[in-house]
């Protein structure tokens, strides 16, 4: 679509987030979903008794590591016994981080006949080799989860119970896909939201499975302020509960740098409604980062392991490493990879490195 189109989502979709995230007058918004637990982290710090005082904000720090895309289906089993193995040369920094997170691009079941043309699919095993690259949280949200059906997408879900990795944009209906992952370190709660733009894989919804999902450009039709509405209240509610809280977005468009700029006005009103920080997913290319109230917006960190060798900028991608400190995501490290030939992510310096970051608007 030629960029004026693309501007015009944005007017359109401005005024519906304006009314999202801006009137206090007139009627109020819909009636909030009914709440679902966040999943826990299994060191979760006890509540204080009454009458206690409550104790200092911790300060940190800690370290939070993204990864993009991972489809470890395919071409990337057929050449590995384990897929991932892939991440043999990332390994370390993944495991070095405190808390390790992706999107999960792919069911983990074959239970029903495939729902699209272009589908994924990977065993259940490689939960337990991404449990032990370093994997706490994995990303549901997306277009693929649901390729087998709405049977293997519940399967999928079954396959995380004792994992030690919990999923998080997607469940058996809508309240279980809106519930956040919480992960607590050094005494610091974490707290993840995801959703799908993309379409393909079911809207979660009362009584069906799915994925959380907010339809708008370039896939999904005009902005909905309905869907959008949902999201943003989700982040003020997680907001209210822990330190730090990280949106995952799957949107965009594919094989382009270059993000739509609806994706910057929904980034920016998840800042608004209490995110501290957006890392999208679906283009298989990196897209550029900006700031929105000193908060940070990536669009696009690449394709982590995908066998898509067809063109060089889809075997590319970074790895993002965020320290947080007193509640706040106070620096980010970005790290340029290569996949190989047999997909493969080896880290890239120097020149190539810099090709990479280049690409996402980060000069060094």
């Amino acid at each position: 679509m030629a960029a004026m189109g693309q501007w015009g989502w944005v007017r359109r979709g401005c005024a519906a987030l304006m009314l999202l995230t801006a009137c206090s007058a007139g009627p109020g918004p819909p009636p909030e979903e009914p709440e679902a637990a966040p999943t826990p982290s299994p060191a979760a710090a006890p509540t204080p008794p009454p009458g206690a005082t409550p104790s200092s904000p911790p300060a940190g720090p800690i370290t939070l590591t993204v990864v993009g895309d991972l489809m470890l289906g395919r071409r990337v089993a057929a050449v590995h016994d384990d897929p991932t193995d892939t991440l043999r040369h990332l390994r370390p920094l993944l495991r070095r981080s405190d808390i390790t997170v992706g999107n999960l691009e792919s069911t983990l079941s074959t239970a029903g006949p495939p729902t699209q043309d272009d589908y994924f699919s990977a065993p259940p095993s490689v939960l337990r080799g991404l449990a032990g690259a370093g994997f706490d949280v994995l990303s549901l949200g997306n277009n693929h989860v649901g390729d087998h059906g709405p049977d293997a997408l519940v399967e999928t879900l079954r396959a995380f119970e004792g994992s030690g990795i919990r999923p998080v944009g997607a469940g058996r209906d809508l309240r279980t896909a809106l519930r956040p992952a919480v992960v607590e370190r050094g005494g610091v709660r974490v707290g993840f939201l995801a959703f799908n733009a993309i379409g393909e894989t079911p809207r979660a919804a009362p009584g069906t499975p799915g994925a959380l999902s907010v339809r708008m450009p370039p896939r999904t039709g005009p902005l909905h302020h309905g869907d959008l509405g949902r999201v943003l209240r989700a982040v003020r509610r997680l907001d209210r509960r822990v330190d730090v809280v990280v949106v995952l977005p799957h949107w965009g468009e594919q094989y382009t740098h270059t993000p739509w700029p609806v994706q910057s006005l929904v980034g920016r009103g998840l800042v608004d409604a209490g995110a501290d920080l957006v890392v999208g997913g679906h283009p298989h290319w990196v897209q550029g980062v900006e700031r929105h109230r000193g908060m940070r917006i990536y669009h696009s960190l690449g394709n982590a392991v995908f066998d898509m060798d067809f063109m060089e900028q889809t075997l590319e991608g970074v790895v993002l490493t965020a320290t947080i400190r007193d509640a706040r995501v106070r620096r980010v490290d970005l790290t340029p990879y290569r996949m190989d030939a047999t997909f493969t992510p080896r880290p890239l310096r120097g020149a190539e490195g810099r090709a990479v970051l280049a690409d996402m608007g980060v000069v060094r």
